[in-house]
């Protein structure tokens, strides 16, 4: 997949203006969702500031919508933001993660894991 503009409109769980929110369809843990641009931008560096304001609400919003579901006891607020920081999608995605107490032996240091090695101090 080479946008989410492909993804089928009964998939959509919410849309406001700038924004669209769907279930990731491989999660990394239960309720994770994912919120994405409506217009097609690579990344968070090439939102609009309008955009870049809205995004602030529409993770408050998925946040609301996960906890309809399930009683997440923290979160992880991801965005891949080039190949070498692992984006494979280049059409701009923020992953909203529920995190559960044990789901991982030691949560320390949080995306500080994203660099192998890197996540303890």
């Amino acid at each position: 997949m080479k946008n989410f503009l492909e993804i089928p409109q009964d998939k959509i769980i919410e849309q406001n203006e700038c924004f669209f929110i769907i279930k990731d369809t491989f999660p990394v843990s239960p309720g994770h969702l994912l919120i994405i641009s409506n217009k097609m931008r690579s990344d968070f560096f090439s939102l609009t500031n309008e955009e870049k304001s809205l995004l602030s609400k529409s993770i408050d919003r998925a946040k609301e919508l996960i906890e309809l579901d399930f009683k997440p006891d923290g979160y992880n607020i991801g965005m891949n933001c080039g190949e070498s920081a692992g984006q494979t999608v280049f059409h701009f995605h923020c992953h909203v993660i529920p995190r559960y107490i044990g789901d991982m032996e030691n949560p320390r240091g949080g995306v500080r894991h994203s660099i192998n090695g890197k996540g303890y101090y």
